[in-house]
């Protein structure tokens, strides 16, 4: 494969704190590449730099090996809210389209009109009346209609919907693209990426292989690190007991001697332990749980006339963990509205439990003062220390915090209130992927009952008993098993439900239509006929040439006037020529293709 990108010496900082420094890394042509690092270690930065958007602090070199386009997908979407989804494609893509001529720009714009029809977007649509999944895929359209040679993604799978996902997914798998980024999303991961990219620590690590092979290769990189100090110790012991008992006599051996052991003493000292989110009991204990969680009797609601809830009946157990599906916009939300008491139902009853104490992560739920500093928002250092907030981080303004450092520091205040019913709605955006999976394993100790809202396959398929699945029109199906369980399902069911239409129609067209007459039996080509099918391809493909050639020499300028008269005589014969053989190679064409 071919080197499309190489990188070196490049470094970035934020005040005092070092996100890297001095790495580098070869992208190949084809690579499809994870980058995967705890939030607030410089993903981010390091996709803008590559990008373009940002720059190096220490200079270093970016070089791409040839000319290719870039594509540059960030979390957050600039739009102008007045203008409808093409024209906000069109305009955002000006960089790209004004170099394009007219029929490169219609093949443009009918590949954004193809990817909307595929995301179930309409171009007419006005980008401020679009949820923020939907302006995720107006965002990933621009992206993928522009056919560039790199994308960059950040988190691209955040606020779409299971069938949004499925799509992305299935695109860039099958593109040749090549690819780098950051995604929290495991099953999209191993289905799209070839590569896993740790940073970690302020150094790249490349791991060739899926997520599975990357946590094998990265434990055992760690362990023999680990080894390779202890040999160190025990060289360090032996030159500690040389210092005690040897006069330091003032020879350049000697002095040789003691700078080495202090090189020894600062190696061993590097012992490599990963820091992980670690949810304590006093964090996970939940708060003691009556029989009565949520009990809901014949709910109903409708908002300016649509309905997103319809009759629902049921009674929440204590300890279930049910999980909450559908198309972004068919009511997932309003439902939790519901059941926390935010919204109140247009007809049915909701009744709660006395000692019922529920915990809210919202989508849209994070309200700090930004000016304020960790320490300040929760003064607890042993929580914040478990929630990887380490020591020289409690003082920094939460202004300073990433997006998903602030998402941890969000979970922590909900999780500290020790709730006994948890409603998680999309908790898996914006979250790295090493405080999932420490989520995953506390969640399934949880001692409450958990209802999450979510489009992330592994989260629900780790965690949920069954599903809740908003269909639409207010009607919700329950679903027993885990999300996989139920894609398997829907897909088994529309498949024979398509099959079973397609018989219908079949049976329907052959009563409409009386049986028509048996079609003779096709004429093949003779031998012969099949070598003048043959000859005549190569000699159209001879006058083409020549064609070709008369027509630049006549538009060169530099013929002489003889050569102008013989070769325009020229050129109508061969055009007579080629009319001949292609009326030909049409009749015999027909034969072969019956």
């Amino acid at each position: 494969m071919a080197s499309y990108l190489q990188i070196e010496n490049i470094s970035k900082s934020y005040g005092p704190k070092v996100l890297f420094e001095n790495i580098g890394f070869n992208i190949n042509e084809g690579d499809k590449i994870a980058l995967i690092a705890p939030n607030g270690t410089g993903k981010t930065s390091l996709m803008r730099i590559l990008a373009g958007k940002d720059k190096s602090d220490s200079g270093g070199r970016i070089m791409f090996l040839r000319q290719i386009r870039i594509a540059f997908l960030e979390q957050e979407y600039a739009f102008d809210p007045s203008k409808t989804v093409f024209r906000q494609i069109m305009d955002a893509s000006s960089d790209f389209t004004e170099s394009l001529d007219d029929d490169r720009l219609f093949e443009y714009e009918l590949r954004v009109t193809h990817i909307l029809t595929d995301f179930s977007l309409s171009g007419d649509s006005i980008m401020g009346d679009l949820s923020g999944g939907e302006v995720k895929r107006v965002a990933l359209t621009q992206m993928l209609a522009s056919e560039a040679d790199f994308f960059i993604m950040d988190e691209p799978t955040n606020h779409l919907d299971t069938d949004a996902i499925e799509y992305l997914e299935s695109y860039l798998s099958h593109s040749r693209c090549t690819l780098f980024m950051v995604t929290h999303d495991r099953y999209f991961l191993d289905r799209v990426c070839n590569t896993v990219m740790e940073l970690d620590h302020g150094a790249v690590y490349i791991y060739k292989g899926d997520y599975e092979n990357y946590l094998v290769k990265r434990q055992e990189r760690i362990d023999n690190y680990n080894a390779e100090t202890d040999k160190v110790r025990n060289v360090l012991r032996r030159e500690l007991e040389w210092i005690h008992a040897t006069p330091c006599a003032r020879t350049g051996k000697a002095k040789y001697r003691i700078n080495a052991f202090h090189e020894l003493k600062d190696r061993a000292e590097q012992v490599y332990s990963t820091k992980q989110v670690s949810i304590g009991p006093e964090v996970g204990q939940a708060s003691r749980l009556g029989s009565k969680i949520i009990n809901c009797k014949d709910v109903s609601f409708f908002y300016e006339g649509t309905c997103y809830l319809s009759h629902f009946t049921y009674n929440f157990q204590r300890y279930e963990k049910v999980g909450i599906v559908g198309r972004n916009g068919v009511g997932k939300s309003t439902f939790i509205n519901l059941l926390t008491g935010d919204l109140s139902p247009s007809s049915g009853e909701i009744e709660r439990g006395e000692s019922l104490a529920v915990g809210y992560y919202r989508q849209e739920g994070m309200s700090f003062d930004e000016s304020q500093t960790v320490l300040e928002t929760v003064n607890d250092t042993r929580l914040l220390g478990q929630f990887l907030f380490t020591h020289d981080m409690l003082n920094n303004r939460i202004s300073r915090l990433s997006g998903g450092e602030k998402r941890r520091l969000y979970l922590l205040t909900i999780l500290m209130k020790q709730p006994n019913l948890l409603i998680l709605d999309e908790p898996t955006n914006d979250l790295d992927i090493v405080t999932l999976n420490i989520l995953e394993e506390y969640l399934q100790e949880f001692k409450g009952t958990l209802v999450i809202v979510s489009h992330d396959r592994h989260f629900l398929d780790r965690l949920v008993d069954h599903l809740f699945v908003f269909c639409g029109d207010g009607v919700v199906k329950d679903f027993i098993g885990g999300y996989s369980e139920y894609r398997s399902f829907m897909k088994d069911y529309e498949a024979a439900q398509k099959s079973a239409a397609e018989e219908q129609k079949k049976a329907a067209a052959a009563r409409a239509v009386p049986a028509a007459e048996p079609k003779p039996a096709r004429r093949r080509l003779t031998w012969k006929e099949q070598r003048e099918l043959e000859q005549l391809e190569k000699d159209m493909e001879a006058l083409n040439a020549e064609k070709d050639s008369i027509e630049a020499l006549l538009s060169s300028g530099s013929a002489s006037v003889d050569e102008i008269t013989t070769a325009s005589a020229r050129f109508g014969e061969v055009k007579d020529l080629l009319d001949e053989k292609e009326l030909r190679w049409l009749e015999l064409s027909e034969i072969a293709n019956g």
